[in-house]
């Protein structure tokens, strides 16, 4: 997906950008690290068996999948390009096929992820109240397989009809409609949260509000984070069906590598957002990275003491 095979045969001054594939393997073993972190934090601690961390936890497995196959697809191009793997032989095609079907059902899953925490924040919000009885843990994951499934098709169906223009239509509205979607759901919880700001900045002898600013400036960013990692790959992708015999379409496309490094930039940035921000989480990651809870771990240092 970054050999740059996506780019029509026009004449043209702008060369195609070439990405380091030690940058990719860096990316993606980061993104791995993190992400596989994040999993096993929550499935680890009890206490974020919630709605919430099912969805971050979902996000963290579409992110971690995607990674693996980042990396392994990294590692057959450098063995293609030193001539011990032939990237023509039936296997190897095979091989990527696989990888080209689960990267795309990681895209698609990370969006909606993304979208079912938006709506799962949104919900804490507006239905603080009746929150437990509106997003239980039986709905959060019927929720999650539905996504899973989805995803796990569109996968498939993607990779047998990639040349097909409705394909690329079905990533730019599924794109669309999320970002839309997510745009509308951030937008009230901003305003919200400076509605209430504002009304504890009236109060006698209050403080300012640092917490409900803090949550409003931090939905603010993971939404223009979103955009900036995602938005220039579907760019790309409107271009190869609206754009094609246009010469300065055709120097945006030669970007393409960098584009597949922003999007594999948001799953590193990912953690830091909707994870290492959480107190439960930190202290989690704290426990496992010393190895504090571990029957195994005071087993071995009980030896050196």
């Amino acid at each position: 997906m970054n050999d740059g095979s996506a780019l029509p045969s026009n004449h043209t001054d702008c060369q195609v950008v070439k990405v380091p594939h030690l940058v990719f393997f860096v990316l993606g073993m980061v993104s791995l690290s993190e992400n596989l972190l994040v999993v096993l934090a929550v499935v680890r601690n009890k206490n974020l068996h919630s709605p919430m961390y099912m969805f971050i936890c979902s996000l963290a497995t579409f992110n971690t999948v995607s990674s693996l196959c980042k990396t392994w697809e990294t590692l057959m191009m450098v063995f293609s390009d030193v001539g011990q793997l032939d990237s023509r032989g039936d296997s190897v095609r095979r091989v990527d096929d696989v990888i080209d079907a689960l990267l795309c059902m990681s895209f698609i899953g990370c969006i909606c992820s993304f979208l079912a925490i938006a709506v799962d924040r949104y919900v804490t919000i507006f239905h603080a109240l009746r929150y437990h009885n509106i997003m239980t843990m039986r709905r959060a994951a019927a929720a999650l397989a539905g996504i899973w499934a989805l995803c796990g098709v569109a996968g498939a169906v993607m990779v047998a009809f990639c040349d097909a223009t409705v394909i690329k239509i079905f990533f730019i509205v599924l794109f669309l409609v999320s970002l839309l979607l997510i745009l509308f759901l951030y937008v009230h919880m901003f305003l919200l949260a400076r509605s209430h700001a504002r009304k504890i900045a009236a109060l006698p002898g209050s403080a300012m509000p640092h917490r409900s600013l803090r949550g409003a400036l931090t939905l603010t960013m993971l939404f223009g984070v979103f955009v900036v990692c995602w938005a220039p790959f579907f760019l790309h992708l409107l271009l190869l069906m609206v754009c094609v015999e246009n010469p300065y379409c055709e120097c945006y496309r030669s970007l393409f590598q960098l584009n597949l490094v922003l999007l594999m930039s948001h799953a590193v940035i990912d953690p830091a957002i909707y994870a290492f921000r959480s107190a439960e989480l930190r202290h989690t990651f704290r426990k496992m990275l010393l190895c504090s809870d571990s029957p195994f771990c005071y087993k071995v240092k009980t030896l050196f003491h």
